[in-house]
């Protein structure tokens, strides 16, 4: 059975997930909604229906899971409890911090709407953060170390775009590597959060922004630049388009621990990805975890998951059976 796709959003990570589900044969692209004059969006899906947002109330009962591709800034605080009371729904927020707060929101419109959502669905949050379970459960005795970078945030960059005087941003997250390479060591550092990373900013502004104004405004900005060592650079549109034109990134999971009677084996668990674009990894994880979403859908569950709380196997298109013999 096929599950009916819709896409709120056609920026960097609706289009990756547009992509993905032509890599899914099970998934089926129904509408693309925007909050743009639908007459101006192309998108790459022939079949695919381009509509106003406005409209999107009207495809209830056409579209089996909604994925909500906006910014955790301002968009899906918002968007993600207001839909998921008529929508399968799954999103990206991903301002840690938050995570409960937005939890609670959208599980009770989920469960008021009898609808399954899906948040935090990424990489990190995401497939970091079953790895820093596994971790967690597999070596109890032990500590917990999440380095990212070096990349282009997606989030931090959009909360850049968004202040005033800011025409266009990227911001690299970058590992202290004699942090990293510390925790390799077993040394077990306690490390704050400006002991693991940098924050490096290229900012585009708009003419006659206040520069200082703007500077401020980004290294002070909780939850995003406060607590980390933040470089702002201010360039032009070009340069910005040509030096940092991709998006990239990528990171580490780690967890050091000991095992033994006597604590006398010492363990490494790591993760790594290195992803050449942060938005199409992403989307692709934001579509298996949409089959996911509709699979306990049509089981009669309702209300808000993470990643956390999902069986592997529901991400899968592929029997149990399959799995067994393929995977296990």
């Amino acid at each position: 059975m096929s599950t009916r796709v819709g896409i709120l959003g056609y920026g960097n990570l609706g289009r990756g997930v547009e992509c993905a589900i032509r890599q899914n044969e099970d998934m089926e692209l129904c509408a693309v909604f925007t909050r743009r004059d639908p007459k101006d969006l192309c998108v790459l899906t022939k079949k695919a229906a381009v509509v106003s947002v406005d409209e999107l109330l009207q495809w209830k009962g056409r579209i089996d899971v909604l994925i909500l591709c906006g910014g955790s800034a301002t968009d899906l605080p918002r968007q993600t409890p207001e839909y998921a009371r008529d929508f399968n729904v799954v999103d990206s927020f991903d301002t840690h911090a938050r995570i409960p707060v937005h939890f609670a929101r959208v599980d009770e419109a989920a469960r008021a709407g009898s609808h399954v959502a899906v948040i935090s669905v990424g990489w990190d949050p995401g497939m970091f953060s079953l790895n820093r379970l596994y971790g967690n459960v597999i070596l109890p005795e032990g500590s917990d170390y999440t380095f990212w970078g070096k990349g282009v945030s997606q989030g931090h960059s959009d909360a850049i775009r968004r202040i005033e005087g800011v025409r266009d941003a990227r911001q690299y997250t970058i590992p202290v590597e004699g942090a990293l390479e510390a925790v390799r060591a077993g040394e077990n550092p306690v490390l704050s959060a400006r002991e693991k990373h940098t924050r490096e900013c290229f900012v585009v502004l708009e003419e006659g922004a206040d520069v200082a104004r703007v500077e401020d405004a980004i290294k002070t900005m909780p939850d995003y630049f406060s607590d980390y060592d933040t470089t702002v650079h201010f360039i032009s549109q070009e340069e910005l388009m040509r030096e940092h034109g991709g998006i990239p990134h990528g990171g580490f999971v780690l967890r050091s621990g000991v095992t033994g009677w006597e604590k006398e084996h010492k363990h490494l668990m790591e993760y790594q990805l290195r992803l050449d674009s942060n938005p199409e990894f992403t989307a692709s994880v934001l579509v298996a975890y949409a089959r996911a979403a509709h699979r306990l859908y049509r089981e009669g569950e309702k209300g808000c998951r993470t990643v956390l709380d999902i069986a592997p196997a529901y991400l899968s298109p592929r029997s149990g059976e399959a799995l067994r013999a393929a995977l296990l």
